[in-house]
């Protein structure tokens, strides 16, 4: 072999060399440099970098929001019934170190099964807090709340970053519908029965303050009546005794003729009497008279 050739070989033989010892890692990516499969930088920019051929190796992971959703999983609620609940997750590679020990490699589908399950052991305790009302009502962002920021925790350690986590459907399987939809409707008809208790007290209520009232006029009315008639009946006494004073025998003829005047002279009127009773005496004068 000539001397042209073996410069030739030489040349290329650099070259490639050269050649192998350039990488690029894109913006959307994260790069782990390996010496011996020993990690001795995690820490790549993006863009055009180097690397000792043979020795040293590359691994890449994106550094761009993945998305994991789940199949539906039926969870038990404090009431002991199932709900199916759907949900998916955002999530991305935070420290890609952390990411690359905790999978075992670097593995998307081994980092995604251990967040699904992270997901269901947070969402089956916090429906297992509560009931299935509740958790179809307006507590579904608590039970996201409460899911997320527990996870984010244990995910941390993995090297992840949950971004987001959303539930897309809860429902409950058709065995407990028709239980969810008669509970539901027992609710409302309790809280109807109870306006119509307080309805029907508090119109109790104001029947016995109007009862009372209306005792207490009559019994003022009555007084007041009594105390008239009181007042009459003395006037009338005065009178009398006015009368009685001026003239007693007048007195006692005029009373005799009222007295006549009410017994004597109706239909019907029967009097059983003695003559020589007191009560004709008037009428034994003026027969005595010549």
């Amino acid at each position: 072999m000539d001397i042209k050739n073996i410069l030739a070989v030489a040349v290329g033989a650099i070259a490639l060399l050269f050649y192998s010892s350039l990488y690029t890692v894109d913006q959307r990516e994260k790069a782990i440099l390996f010496k011996f499969r020993e990690i001795v930088n995690a820490d790549i920019k993006p863009g055009l970098n180097f690397r000792m051929p043979f020795i040293t190796t590359v691994s890449k992971f994106p550094a761009t929001i993945q998305t994991l959703t789940s199949r539906p999983e039926q969870f038990l609620t404090g009431e002991k019934k199932y709900v199916t609940v759907d949900f998916f997750l955002k999530w991305r590679i935070e420290d890609v170190s952390a990411f690359y020990r905790s999978t075992g490699g670097g593995r998307i589908a081994d980092a995604e099964n251990r967040l699904e399950q992270l997901m269901k052991d947070g969402l089956r305790n916090e429906f297992s807090r509560r009931t299935i009302q509740e958790a179809l009502s307006g507590e579904r962002g608590s039970i996201l709340q409460g899911v997320e920021s527990k996870s984010k925790e244990v995910a941390k350690q993995l090297g992840i970053e949950i971004v987001d986590v959303r539930v897309s459907r809860i429902d409950f399987p058709d065995t407990v519908s028709d239980s969810v939809y008669n509970r539901m409707r027992s609710d409302r008809e309790r809280v109807a029965q109870d306006f119509r208790s307080r309805g029907q007290e508090e119109g109790a209520k104001i029947e016995a303050n109007a009862n009372r009232e209306s005792t207490i006029i009559m019994a003022e009315a009555y007084k007041e009546a009594e105390k008239i008639r009181g007042e009459g009946d003395a006037k009338a006494a005065e009178i009398y005794a006015q009368a009685y004073q001026q003239d007693a025998e007048f007195y006692s003829f005029y009373r005799s003729l009222s007295a006549y005047r009410n017994t004597i002279g109706k239909n019907g009127d029967v009097m059983v009497l003695e003559p020589t009773s007191e009560f004709f005496r008037y009428f034994k004068q003026q027969a005595l008279q010549p």
